[in-house]
């Protein structure tokens, strides 16, 4: 049996987060890193520790090695690429938007997602300010699409455009869709 923490990450963590987002984006997605769609795994620090209200949290197990990775920033998806009515109903400053959730494969269906989104979502509700949730994810993922369809609303899926836009999937999350975890609750507003 595996025992893992999720927690804020630190910066004795930021290396093993972005190794876990990169092997995610070569793997995974096939894509490798694309600096137009990844430019924060380069300095995750900045993009999440650096401002109050965005945050990353890492899952690790118990050799301390960090195996799965979630962040919230405050910026809604743009127009372009996204469609212009997304990027509307979903402005930067009281959007959360969940990013990198991202699970190594031999960590997987152990409940590690599902336990980054809760805490999340505990983060964004303890902000105050934001009042919506968004993300976006890549359907030819390998269990992606079930997962977050288990835990949110569709509002727009690109594959179903004309041309099949980038052939993402966009998602509304209930701002307290999951009961948030014991372990993070002193850390949700001592940032």
């Amino acid at each position: 049996m595996h025992d893992y923490c999720v927690r804020p990450a630190g910066p004795d963590d930021i290396d093993g987060a972005r190794a876990v987002m990169l092997d995610t984006v070569y793997r995974d997605f096939g894509t490798g890193y694309v600096p137009r769609w990844h430019a924060d795994i380069v300095d995750p620090a900045a993009a999440y520790l650096a401002p109050a209200r965005h945050t990353l949290l890492v899952a690790v197990d118990a050799e301390q090695q960090v195996v799965g990775t979630g962040a919230l920033d405050a910026r809604g998806p743009l127009h372009p690429p996204n469609p212009r009515h997304v990027a509307d109903r979903y402005p930067s400053g009281t959007t959360a938007q969940l990013r990198r959730v991202y699970v190594r494969a031999e960590h997987r269906r152990r409940g590690l997602a599902r336990r980054l989104v809760a805490d999340l979502l505990a983060f964004a509700a303890a902000d105050g300010g934001y009042r919506a949730v968004y993300l976006h994810t890549d359907p030819a993922v390998e269990g992606a699409e079930a997962f977050w369809r288990s835990l949110g609303t569709v509002v727009h899926d690109e594959r179903q455009d004309p041309d099949g836009g980038q052939s993402v999937v966009h998602f509304d999350l209930p701002l307290h869709a999951l009961t948030p975890q014991p372990h993070l609750a002193p850390h949700l507003t001592g940032r």
